[in-house]
């Protein structure tokens, strides 16, 4: 099955990305070299505006409430990056839809869940496809497969008879028989390595335009607003036990391999 692109905003998926040369242990590092790595220079960055924020307020009030000031600016700029801070691979992020599902399905770990991100999806003797679930949510409620989209917000999305789905002029059919592939293949193989059915529900969160439903069924796939991505999973009966979220979750890692090399991580 040919697998289509998914836009603009994916062409970043698959490039291939060159390994960081390691230097030898005793070589030691220069200014410069300290000056480069982007953590450094973060914390660098936070010193530098903490600083001037809190020589400001100690003028102006005094140097205990300067030093209050400066310390709280350094947290709430900790927590700004954090909060923006993602599992997917850094040199991969070229999709904010991907990342803003990826925060809202944080939450539902609290909930039972567990989620792998940005997952292979390989043909049966044919190696790794281009295929990829962005996202794979095991939990008590079953097990999803969620593609996430960022569409040009000024074309709307409309469905006729839930087996055709528009975005302006385009029929969507070819991505929703994607998502649905993908879905079906990690189901097989994931049912492989744990002796029993285990059925994986395609659905794909668009960014973008107005979706003017809550959840829709089409040609197999649930499709709905990508902020409703956490919502998708309320009210929805339980079928699951602990132990099976667990073992389905390892067989998934293993069936299911990484698209990007995890080494690559943001640091």
């Amino acid at each position: 099955m040919a697998i289509m692109e998914r836009g603009n905003g994916q062409q970043a998926r698959g490039q291939p990305h060159e390994t960081p040369l390691k230097r030898p242990a005793e070589e030691q590092q220069t200014y410069g070299d300290m000056l480069n790595d982007p953590q450094i220079r973060r914390w660098l960055e936070r010193a530098g505006v903490a600083l001037v924020v809190g020589v400001l307020f100690a003028l102006v009030f005094d140097i205990r409430i300067g030093i209050s000031v400066a310390v709280l600016a350094v947290i709430a700029d900790v927590v700004r990056r954090a909060r923006k801070s993602s599992s997917v691979t850094a040199w991969q992020k070229s999709s904010a839809a991907e990342r803003r599902t990826e925060r809202q399905l944080k939450s539902l770990e609290k909930n039972g869940y567990l989620v792998l991100h940005a997952r292979a999806v390989p043909y049966d003797d044919e190696g790794v496809s281009d295929g990829r679930i962005d996202h794979l949510v095991i939990g008590p409620t079953g097990v999803y497969a969620i593609d996430s989209e960022k569409w040009d917000k000024r074309l709307p999305v409309r469905t006729l008879s839930h087996r055709k789905l528009f975005h302006g002029p385009f029929n969507k059919k070819e991505r929703l028989d994607e998502a649905r592939w993908e879905a079906d293949q990690a189901s097989r193989m994931i049912e492989e390595r744990v002796g029993f059915e285990v059925p994986v529900q395609p659905s794909v969160a668009i960014y973008g335009p107005s979706i003017p439903w809550k959840v829709m069924r089409v040609r197999d796939v649930d499709v709905y607003a990508g902020n409703r991505a956490r919502a998708y999973f309320r009210r929805r009966p339980k079928i699951l036990t602990e132990t099976d979220v667990q073992r389905i979750f390892k067989a998934a890692e293993k069936a299911l391999p990484p698209k990007y090399p995890q080494e690559y991580e943001e640091g």
